[in-house]
């Protein structure tokens, strides 16, 4: 099984070649619309939409064959998304556009990248640090996507395949409970607590609402400066937190077990809550920090497990019987055991995670606790 990477490098044009890649943005994002509007919006397929439509968007937008399949590629992933969240196709923004092996390139003796633009192919020098030079170093790309951030600035987000090391053998589960009051809570007691970052993300949120008011050219372009702040702060914390739990994997030779949290949000949002709880609760990102540690452990060669989420956190992890939790502290009514209700919850995540791998230890406790 191979690890993708995604390694963002700056793009570095002349003015030239900068016209020359948002005309291709936009003659990307056009075809995407136009695809979208004249195939059956029920068609999903890649190779159905592609059959109906190619020469019609090669011959109006101009895109070479690669970037025209690579359109009919695009609007074939965001159709299958969107049926699969329940969810509208809103628009296509001309901020990015898909390139493959014909019409990507990398040249790691001179730091350029080679792309296909509607006005013919276009090399140019990438802006390069440390990790970025050790991940491309050797690598021979075959994809990657072309982009235009926030900034203003053009990107090439370069897709790198590597080989992960094999997993290594685990004597023990570390069991990882996320939340909002602790962001993180691991089965050997480590935590992080969440009020730093829910004070930051309320002061953002303070600062946002007032520019918004003002509506300003000014307020628009701080927002956005904002926005690039706030995104980085969040992925700061779960590197940080995701880095620091699979490192004690690989120090004590220990699987890491995570629940798994899709469509949290959406079950969650069906509750009636004030404004402020459904905004701080929708802007922790459980899927990032799930990300991070996924693919920092695949790297490590630790083994992940996923558990279901259901009454982990109303377990107890002593004698498998449902307490009572009530905010941070959990109660059995069988056993007695009474504490954190985070720590609990990840006792009872490793616990799950260790019968994945060795499904008679859990049966031995099931029977005792099911019959008492």
């Amino acid at each position: 099984m191979n690890q993708l990477l995604t390694i963002v490098c700056k793009l570095q044009p002349t003015p030239e070649q900068a016209a020359k890649i948002d005309g291709t943005l936009k003659a990307f994002a056009d075809a995407c619309i136009y695809i979208h509007q004249e195939v059956n919006p029920k068609t999903t397929s890649k190779t159905t939409i592609q059959a109906q439509v190619y020469h019609d968007v090669r011959a109006q937008f101009g895109l070479s064959a690669n970037l025209a399949v690579r359109a009919c590629a695009r609007v074939s992933a965001n159709r299958k998304t969107a049926k699969q969240k329940s969810k509208p196709i809103n628009s296509f923004a001309s901020t990015s556009a898909d390139y493959d092996a014909r019409i990507f390139s990398f040249r790691e003796k001179d730091w350029t990248v080679s792309l296909t633009t509607i006005e013919g192919r276009e090399r140019m020098p990438v802006s390069v640090g440390n990790y970025q030079r050790g991940k491309l170093k050797g690598s021979k790309p075959t994809s990657a996507q072309l982009c235009q951030h926030r900034d203003g600035c053009y990107y090439i987000h370069i897709q790198v395949k590597s080989e992960p090391p094999e997993p290594r053998k685990h004597s023990t589960v570390i069991g990882v409970d996320f939340g909002r009051t602790d962001i993180a809570v691991t089965s050997e007691g480590d935590k992080w607590d969440g009020k730093q970052i829910r004070d930051v993300r309320d002061r953002f949120s303070r600062v946002r609402a007032s520019l918004q008011r003002k509506g300003t050219k000014g307020a628009k372009r701080a927002l956005k400066r904002l926005s690039g702040r706030e995104r980085r702060f969040q992925a700061w914390v779960s590197h940080n937190i995701s880095k620091t739990i699979v490192k004690r994997a690989v120090a004590t030779g220990s699987a890491i077990a995570i629940e798994d949290l899709t469509g949290i949000r959406q079950r969650t949002n069906k509750q009636r809550r004030t404004q402020t709880e459904r905004r701080r609760s929708n802007s922790w990102a459980f899927y990032q920090l799930r990300q991070f540690i996924s693919y920092k452990a695949l790297a490590a060669g630790v083994s992940l497990m996923i558990v279901p989420p259901a009454y982990t956190s109303q377990t107890c992890h002593q004698c498998l019987h449902i307490g009572i939790r009530a905010s941070k502290r959990f109660n059995c009514t069988n056993c007695g055991w009474h504490g954190d209700a985070d720590l609990n919850g990840s006792l009872m995540i490793s616990i799950l995670g260790d019968s994945v791998s060795s499904p008679e230890r859990l049966s031995c406790s099931l029977p005792s606790a099911a019959a008492a």
